[in-house]
């Protein structure tokens, strides 16, 4: 992709006729031959279809590869996302999923835990890292479940191979209201006075990363508020920081399309498509989705370092250093602290347990980098801030 700028400015972000003009295209069926039909500019291709294909791989790998093919177009250059019908074709099985995911609720209703941060208060339950809590719980469902090839083709025409699932299982209730527009994991997690500072291309990568998904555990008619969505919106690149303009948040409400899906179909879009859950209009239906994010296998850095370790070795030292320029001038300057915390601590607050964790502003935990600089101002001393870490450490685990 050529780039004009190296940053985003609010020109580009204000520029609501390039997002109409890109989401007024078409879908060509002719562009994705091996789609069953062409619904509301998404291309929806059958289970049947992609298991056939899966199951003569080894002797005709071309028709495995043209589905790939045509996903991996679909997402990033075409209406950015891709629906499976009856992607699960063992309904008994997927019920028994289930029926354990509604235990872990259960479950986790009994102990307060399991709040949702990401939706408006009792419209929904979510099992935070449900991925880990299925395998646990149920390891032979796992495997079954996961066992999925038609799953593991759209990772890896997406990702690639390495590719490591995470999923949150969700219920929208009766009544649960819609969530805002907005674009997801990584950039979506973030505000946009922190998405300024990224170059252009660092946005224009970021949904390379990840790729979002949904498996319906129910059936869900438009009038349960399926997944609104706003195909081709991922191809405006300043979308990360326009979300939460009003124009745009009106343009999405205008134009946004629902699919209605039957239990066993797959949803996946790339992560930068514009998209929010709907409004449940119904009395009965609870509409169960596993969430998927998928992640790259080269989300990864070169080297294992203890991020904290350092962080309450270097403390000190820049306590000392502050001490000595408000005493002596400017030997050393605050901007020379903040490039030292950056050399040292962890930036990203990911990956969190999100029960333990819960957002602190925005949609994100506290990172190492801002503790630092949060203890440095609170004049904490150098025991203060290791108990500080060393409990924002003990968080980051599975349960």
């Amino acid at each position: 992709m050529k780039l004009d700028n190296i940053w985003l400015d609010e020109a580009a972000v204000a520029n609501d006729a390039t997002l109409q003009s890109l989401c007024n295209q078409r879908t060509d069926s002719a562009d994705y031959p091996l789609a069953a039909e062409i619904v509301s500019q998404i291309p929806v291709y059958l289970g049947a279809s992609v298991r056939d294909a899966a199951a003569h791989s080894q002797t005709a790998p071309d028709k495995v590869r043209r589905f790939q093919e045509e996903w991996a177009r679909c997402l990033n250059q075409g209406a950015g996302v891709v629906v499976v019908r009856n992607g699960i074709d063992d309904i008994a099985l997927l019920d028994q999923v289930t029926e354990v995911f509604n235990t872990i609720i259960q479950t986790e209703r009994e102990s307060g835990s399991g709040a949702d941060h990401f939706a408006p208060a009792g419209s929904n339950t979510r099992i935070w890292n449900a991925h880990e809590k299925l395998c646990i719980q149920a390891p032979e469902l796992f495997a079954a479940y996961c066992a999925n090839e038609t799953m593991a083709l759209m990772c890896h025409a997406w990702l690639g191979p390495g590719y490591q699932i995470t999923a949150q299982a969700n219920i929208v209730h009766p009544g649960g209201r819609a969530q805002d527009c907005h674009r997801d994991y990584h950039m979506g997690f973030q505000r946009v006075d922190e998405l300024l500072h990224y170059p252009a291309h660092v946005h224009s990568m970021s949904p390379l990363l990840t790729l979002q998904g949904g498996i319906a555990h129910s059936d869900m008619p438009l009038e349960s508020g399926p997944t609104k969505l706003l195909p081709f919106s991922q191809q405006f690149l300043p979308g990360y920081l326009a979300t939460e303009r009003q124009s745009c948040i009106d343009f999405f409400e205008a134009h946004c399309v629902q699919m209605a899906l039957q239990k066993g179909d797959f949803l996946f879009f790339n992560p930068a498509l514009m998209h929010a859950a709907g409004d449940n209009h119904t009395t009965d239906v609870q509409r169960f989705a596993n969430l998927l994010q998928v992640g790259s296998v080269y989300g990864r850095a070169m080297e294992y370092l203890d991020r904290a370790r350092m962080s309450v070795a270097v403390y000190p030292v820049l306590q000392r250093l502050h001490e000595q320029n408000a005493n002596k001038g400017n030997t050393w300057s605050d901007r020379q602290t903040q490039l030292v915390i950056a050399a040292c601590a962890e930036a990203y607050p990911f990956p969190a347990n999100m029960e333990l964790e819960p957002p602190t502003d925005g949609l994100a935990p506290l990172s190492q980098q801002q503790l630092m600089r949060q203890c440095l101002s609170e004049q904490c001393t150098t025991e203060q801030f290791a108990k500080r870490i060393a409990a924002m450490q003990a968080l980051k685990r599975s349960h």
